[in-house]
């Protein structure tokens, strides 16, 4: 058991080196990183040593409350948490004047499409920290009083550091984003006891970083990150948790997309002050997908395996709606 602990306490910490990392190289793509990395390291940085049987002991949420557990999941959060915005403030914002608290209207950028990532990021960090909390075997409404609000508080801390500095400002539209995507994994527990449509995200590399390279990204590893015309939030709707039809398989989703293209500067009036022209578009898609965690086992290793891996949209046949104006199907779509 010591050495399980040792390495799950040597695991978060990799995890919170790689945020801060991130912040060191663009503070405003955080909520795109987090969807990356929050909890692959929390998980995987104990694989190396220990049996499957060691894995879902470990894995296996408690039956009733572990206080022990309990507390190491608070005291986790506020090291990584706490250390990722302390050393955000530190590295950061020092470098600009400071102002009075002040918001700024930025919700015509990126066609929305930050805004997606923001309700993303705020949903799964919240379903973190429920199913943390869960693990430790704590109530259901502890799950959703502490756990549910995890990436509302953070990413709230975010926007009120950038509403204090004058360089940037607090956006009540990514306020609004957080407050949806923990509304959204709230309401369906309160509702339903489980989570019906689970918002998703996917990436393909396009030619548009390629003219923006510092703004858009150089090489996958940013473009991943910094690259709004390749990326696309989805809303995956577990089909029988809604229909209860016996004859359709219980992992099987059907997803709803959106994403946009042409979009070398954040808005049309930014691309004219630069003297430049883009042609911007708003993309729908329809596809399947897979609700991993549906996928019955007895294994804990592999349920966790599943809950990690269910923020990412399965490649599959998708029909995407161009510009809302025309169609496009592909075969597979990522």
């Amino acid at each position: 058991m010591e050495r399980i602990y040792l390495t799950y306490w040597l695991s978060l910490f990799l995890l919170f080196v790689t945020i801060f990392s991130c912040f060191l190289q663009n503070k405003k793509r955080i909520f795109t990183t987090i969807r990356a990395i929050v909890f692959t390291f929390f998980l995987f940085g104990q694989v190396s040593s220990y049996s499957q049987s060691s894995f879902n002991s470990f894995l296996k949420p408690s039956d009733t409350l572990n206080k022990n557990r309990k507390t190491n999941v608070f005291i986790t959060e506020a090291i990584i948490l706490g250390g990722t915005l302390i050393g955000l403030n530190q590295l950061w914002y020092k470098d600009y004047a400071k102002s009075n608290l002040h918001f700024i209207n930025d919700n015509e950028e990126w066609l929305q499409m930050d805004k997606a990532g923001h309700l993303y990021s705020s949903y799964h960090l919240g379903r973190i920290g429920a199913e943390a909390l869960n693990w430790s075997g704590a109530s259901e409404k502890e799950q959703l009083l502490y756990g549910a609000t995890l990436g509302l508080g953070f990413l709230t801390v975010v926007e009120v550091f950038d509403g204090f500095s004058q360089e940037w400002g607090a956006s009540s539209g990514d306020m609004i984003a957080n407050f949806s995507g923990t509304t959204l994994y709230v309401s369906q527990q309160l509702l339903w006891k489980e989570q019906r449509i689970i918002p998703k995200f996917s990436f393909h590399q396009t030619s548009y970083a390629n003219l923006r390279p510092k703004t858009l990204g150089d090489g996958l590893h940013e473009e991943i990150l910094k690259d709004y015309n390749g990326q696309t939030y989805w809303l995956s709707f577990n089909i029988n948790s809604f229909t209860k039809a016996k004859c359709i398989p219980k992992w099987l989703n059907f997803a709803l997309g959106y994403g946009g293209e042409g979009m070398i500067y954040s808005s049309n009036r930014e691309a004219k002050k630069n003297d430049f022209s883009q042609n911007i578009s708003r993309q729908l898609f329809l596809s399947l997908d897979v609700d991993l965690t549906k996928i019955e086992t007895k294994s804990s290793f592999l349920k966790t395996f599943f809950s990690v891996f269910n923020t990412v949209k399965i490649p599959a046949p998708t029909l995407q709606i161009v510009g809302f104006n025309g169609f496009k199907a592909h075969l597979v779509y990522f």
